[in-house]
């Protein structure tokens, strides 16, 4: 299973940086999505996975990072990445 940013690479990894600075670089994207603690569905999407991956030296209480990923013709898109308190 191939995973990617979109032919919008610029656009999705600014929105990341923009709206979730505290997700400093790509590599924590990339070891969110190699080495998930949890992968969890959308109930109302079957095609977006969640994934997550703890992270214990973060200072904040938001300590899973939380990558949304989008499968298109088994090909998944990461929408948005940022970090969260707890699994949902």
């Amino acid at each position: 299973m191939h995973i990617e940013f979109t032919k919008h690479a610029k656009e999705q990894w600014f929105h990341i940086r923009k709206k979730h600075p505290e997700v400093e670089n790509y590599e924590l994207i990339e070891e969110t999505l190699r080495k998930s603690d949890k992968i969890t569905d959308y109930d109302i999407d079957e095609t977006v996975l969640y994934y997550y991956k703890y992270y214990k030296h973060r200072s904040s209480h938001e300590k899973y990072l939380q990558v949304i990923v989008k499968y298109l013709n088994s090909e998944g898109y990461v929408l948005t990445a940022q970090f969260k308190p707890y699994i949902r």
